[in-house]
C-alpha cells in the first residue's frame, strides 16, 4: 500500500496558516519525511457560489502550489486529484505537467477526472454536455504531445497542424495518468487510456457529483469486478492500479488519529486490489497539521 496525502490548498479560510510559501515547502517536507509516497491538490479555477455555500471548495492553482512543494522535497510524488481535463486545452495541461515532471526530477502525477459543476464549465467557455468526449480527446492528445516530435491534430475546439512542444516530460513513456470517476464510463477511460483508476466515496452526494454510488466495501468490489473484466474484453496486458479515499473518516476526526482502525481498513482496500490510499487531515492549523501527518506516518505507514 502506498500514501498520497491532501496539501491543504483548499484552506481559504485560513490562508495565513496554509496558503503561502512558508506553509506549502514545510508541509510537503512533513509528509515526505513522514514515508508517503505523494502529495496531492484539489482543483476548481471557477466554482460556482451555490456549490461553495453548500460545501464546495475554493483551491490554489494545481500546478502552482505543486512547484512550490517539488521544490522543497526531493522523493515525494506531485499528484493532481483531481485535474479536470475537459475544460483545459490539452496544449496547455501538457505543457504544464512536464514542466513540472521536469523540474522535480521526474515526479509528477496527472490525476484527472470529466467533472461535474455546470456552472464552473460555462464559465470556461466549455460545454458540459461534451465533457466525457472531451476527456478521451485530452488523454489521447496529451499522450500523443509528450511522445511525438510534432503533432498534427484537429480537436473539439482547436486545431494543430505541425505543432512540436518540448521539453518532454522527465518520464519514460510520460508521467502517469491516474483517472478519476465512479461511472462505466469512467472505468472503461481509465482501462483504455489511463495508468490507475480514482474511485471515491460519496454515500450521501452521489447525484451532487454526477457519478455512480459507491458506499460500502462491496459497492467498490462491484466496481473493480467490472475493472477487471473490461481489462480482459480489451487485452490489457497491465493490470490497472487503484487510488481509494479509505471509507470511515470518523477515525480521522477533529484531528484524531485510530492508527489501528486506519490500517484495518487499509487492508481491506489492499484485499480488493488497492494499491493507494488518499487521506486528509481534519485540522485548522499548519502545527496540528504537520502534528497530524507525523503521527499518520509513525502509527500507520511505520506499521503497516
Amino acid at each position: 500500500m502506498r500514501f498520497s496525502i491532501q496539501l491543504p490548498t483548499d484552506r481559504i479560510d485560513v490562508p495565513d496558516e496554509f496558503l503561502h510559501a512558508d506553509a506549502i515547502a514545510p508541509m510537503a517536507r512533513c509528509i515526505e519525511a513522514a514515508g508517503c509516497d505523494a502529495c496531492f491538490v484539489t482543483d476548481h479555477p471557477a466554482p460556482p457560489r451555490r456549490w461553495i455555500d453548500t460545501g464546495g471548495h475554493h483551491t490554489l492553482d494545481p500546478f502552482v502550489a505543486l512547484s512550490f512543494a517539488a521544490a522543497a522535497t526531493r522523493r515525494l510524488r506531485l499528484q493532481t486529484h483531481v485535474l479536470i481535463a475537459a475544460y483545459r486545452n490539452p496544449f496547455l495541461t501538457a505543457k504544464a505537467v512536464a514542466s513540472l515532471d521536469r523540474l522535480s526530477g521526474g515526479r509528477a502525477i496527472l490525476g484527472i477526472a470529466a467533472g461535474y459543476l455546470k456552472g464552473e464549465f460555462a464559465a470556461l467557455g466549455v460545454d458540459f454536455d461534451t465533457r466525457n468526449e472531451r476527456s478521451d480527446e485530452a488523454i489521447r492528445t496529451i499522450r500523443r504531445i509528450w511522445s511525438e516530435d510534432v503533432v498534427t491534430i484537429a480537436g473539439s475546439d482547436f486545431d494543430a497542424r505541425d505543432i512540436s512542444t518540448l521539453p518532454r516530460p522527465v518520464q519514460a513513456p510520460h508521467p502517469p495518468i491516474w483517472i478519476g470517476g465512479n461511472s462505466k464510463r469512467a472505468i472503461r477511460r481509465a482501462v483504455e487510456l489511463g495508468d490507475a483508476w480514482l474511485p471515491f466515496p460519496n454515500a450521501g452526494f452521489a447525484r451532487h457529483v454526477a457519478t455512480a454510488r459507491i458506499a460500502s466495501l462491496d459497492d467498490l468490489r462491484e466496481r473493480v469486478a467490472y475493472l477487471r473484466e473490461h481489462e480482459a474484453e480489451v487485452g490489457r496486458s497491465t493490470p490497472l492500479e487503484i487510488g481509494f479515499v479509505p471509507f470511515g473518516f470518523r477515525m480521522f476526526d477533529e484531528g484524531r488519529l485510530d492508527g489501528e482502525a486506519c490500517r484495518t481498513r487499509f487492508r481491506e482496500l489492499e484485499e480488493l486490489g488497492v494499491g493507494w490510499v488518499t487521506v486528509s487531515a481534519p485540522v485548522d492549523t499548519r502545527a496540528a497539521y504537520e502534528d497530524w501527518v507525523a503521527r499518520f506516518g509513525d502509527e500507520v505507514i511505520a506499521k503497516y
